[in-house]
């Protein structure tokens, strides 16, 4: 029987018991190996160069002993209730990087990765800033982000996906599939500005009969919109009651920055249910 690999990101922030709990849930449902990850912002077991003035040396080891106690606690934290959570296979790694790096390096062995969404409040206390986007641009992953506000238990039952047929759109799909459980619903939504591209519904109805032969039936429908994609995304995701978005990343090329990154962004800013994203 194969076992497939969740890492989650973890650190002191007031969120992560709630990413925490849908990870586990998430493990605990599909048999998963659960894998909490905690970089402690420490380089080598040492503060990073430039944080604290030249020469205070005392200053130095305070903070690195209290980044080192700050991690084992949400190490402790994490174990506890994972034992709670009944997630029979898990594992705790306290590592000596911050949060970007820890994450791409353990992230590259994993299945699927949960963030949290940015959050200010978070950055202060050893988040890093836009984690979720510099991590989706370099791991290799499907990562699972979790908005900073809502309670969300459990994911894949209802599930609308942002399809344009491109190869990010495709891959989501691809990795969103071991999130689809029997009797999930699944709704393929496209938008666009140009009525008579309403006419291109072949990729929808071939994408349709793909997740058919993989068990999973769909539903699609193409939406002229005057508003943004990413607003359209999220109505539509409110209107269809969705508890989890699918859909490509972007942010490679200027070009493609500016046409697709766009996109990414703003669900990444404003996403109101967890979204699951690939590149």
């Amino acid at each position: 029987m194969q076992q497939q690999t969740v890492l989650a990101h973890l650190d002191p922030s007031k969120r992560c018991a709630v990413r925490t709990a849908l990870a586990a849930e998430l493990s605990r449902r599909r048999g998963d190996h659960l894998v909490g990850l905690v970089p402690t912002g420490l380089r080598g077991g040492v503060i990073p160069e430039g944080v604290v003035p030249l020469g205070a040396t005392d200053l130095v080891a305070t903070l690195a002993d209290h980044l080192r106690q700050r991690a084992e606690a949400v190490a402790r934290t994490f174990n506890d209730r994972m034992a709670e959570a009944g997630v029979t296979s898990f594992e705790v790694r306290l590592v000596d990087a911050g949060p970007e790096d820890a994450v791409v390096q353990h992230g590259r062995t994993a299945d699927l990765i949960v963030l949290g969404q940015d959050e200010r409040d978070a950055v202060a206390e050893g988040a890093s800033d836009d984690l979720a986007r510099r991590v989706l641009m370099a791991v290799g992953r499907p990562i699972l982000v979790v908005p900073y506000a809502g309670h969300f238990t459990d994911v894949g039952r209802r599930i609308m996906v942002a399809w344009d047929g491109s190869r990010e759109a495709a891959v989501a799909l691809r990795d969103a599939l071991s999130l689809a459980s029997a009797g999930s619903r699944v709704t393929l939504v496209s938008f666009g500005y140009d009525p008579c591209a309403a006419t291109d519904d072949l990729r929808l109805r071939e994408t349709k009969q793909w997740l058919a032969r993989h068990g999973v039936e769909a539903e699609a429908e193409y939406t002229v919109i005057r508003i943004g994609i990413a607003d359209a995304l999220l109505s539509r995701a409110m209107d269809l009651g969705a508890d989890l978005i699918v859909m490509g990343g972007y942010g490679t090329s200027p070009l493609r920055e500016r046409v697709f990154g766009g996109v990414t962004r703003d669900i990444l800013a404003s996403m109101t249910v967890p979204v699951l994203m690939s590149h």
